[in-house]
């Protein structure tokens, strides 16, 4: 965002600030290169979702850099919704890898894949997303040897449902983690991308275009909080945290092909060979990591705490009741911050 010159900024509002622009160049991309027989229903594709800073994004890496899959990347933007169409077209070729704004030890370059299919969803009603959402993916797929779609989306988590009934040999990974640590990390970088956004407006458009609303100016909860409503304070992320993943496992815990990732956990590569095996992927080593939780000197709520706690036990819980796979995996980049 930070290294896009006025051209690159200036296409970016063109071409994502309207639905009109979006679906236009979509109709074209259907109309050119969209072939009705080779369909993807059949595929087993795999979604990841979760709150933000739960290690969605080094899991995306990790599940992508094995080579089985196919993703959205940067080189697609702004043109998502009319990737062959547009992809002779690089208007970010001075893209060097860089450090992502999270300052979270994650760098990327344009091959680097990201969360970028929410332009697809925010674009259409869900009846349209019914009928289009084959089409979409046939199209990223297109031209392209790995027939397994990608996707990290941190607002999957709402129309799992609707992927699944779609798509439904598809996987689904929910990641969580630690509650405290996890609301600590949402807590700061939700400062962190005020201050990034009042330096730089085009940063707070840009993450609207992506549906990126989870931090900063133009933050978005999750659910409705019932007790704390100041961002500013570490109870407010901690109640979205125990609302959101209540509801999860309220409404997908015994969901077909839907798994839960621990992710500060110890881990070696037997645990991911079994997670890649359910995954039906080939095996990729997976060097150790190590948990690094930061000292968290704010006050909260000990109640609050204890009942997320709870949540967050659950899970090892559901394993023994229901026979779960919830497999346990940990990532570095995610926990530095």
């Amino acid at each position: 965002m930070k290294n896009y010159n006025f051209i690159q900024r200036f296409l970016h509002d063109l071409l994502l600030k309207t639905n009109f622009m979006k679906k236009s160049l979509y109709e074209i991309e259907k109309k050119i290169f969209l072939d009705k027989n080779n369909r993807v229903d059949e595929n087993k594709h795999v979604f990841i979702s979760g709150l933000p800073r739960s290690g969605t994004t080094s899991l995306l890496n990790f599940l992508y850099n094995s080579n089985n899959f196919t993703s959205l990347t940067y080189e697609h933007m702004p043109f998502v919704l009319s990737p062959n169409l547009f992809s002779k077209i690089k208007i970010n070729d001075n893209f060097e890898k860089i450090e992502r704004p999270h300052k979270d030890g994650i760098f990327y370059d344009l091959k680097s894949p990201e969360s970028f299919d929410e332009i697809f969803f925010s674009t259409f009603t869900e009846k349209l997303i019914e009928d289009e959402l084959v089409n979409f993916i046939s199209l990223v797929l297109m031209k392209k040897k790995n027939k397994r779609y990608l996707s990290k989306n941190n607002l999957n988590y709402k129309r799992i449902n609707l992927i699944q009934k779609i798509l439904p040999h598809s996987f689904f990974l929910i990641t969580y983690r630690d509650p405290l640590q996890h609301a600590f990390s949402l807590y700061n970088q939700n400062l962190n991308f005020i201050e990034i956004q009042k330096k730089d407006d085009f940063t707070r458009r840009y993450m609207n275009y992506l549906g990126h609303q989870e931090f900063g100016k133009n933050h978005k909860p999750w659910n409705k909080s019932n007790l704390y409503y100041d961002v500013n304070t570490l109870n407010y992320w901690l109640e979205q945290w125990l609302i959101f993943y209540k509801d999860i496992i309220k409404n997908h815990v015994n969901r077909k092909n839907l798994y839960f990732l621990r992710c500060e956990s110890f881990t070696d590569n037997d645990y991911v060979n079994k997670i890649m095996d359910k995954l039906e992927i080939n095996k990729k080593p997976l060097p150790q990591f190590k948990t690094s939780n930061k000292k968290i000197k704010l006050n909260y709520d000990k109640d609050l705490h204890n009942m997320t706690k709870e949540i967050y036990n659950k899970f090892d819980d559901f394993k023994k009741k229901y026979n779960l796979n919830i497999f346990i995996l940990v990532f570095q980049h995610f926990l530095k911050y």
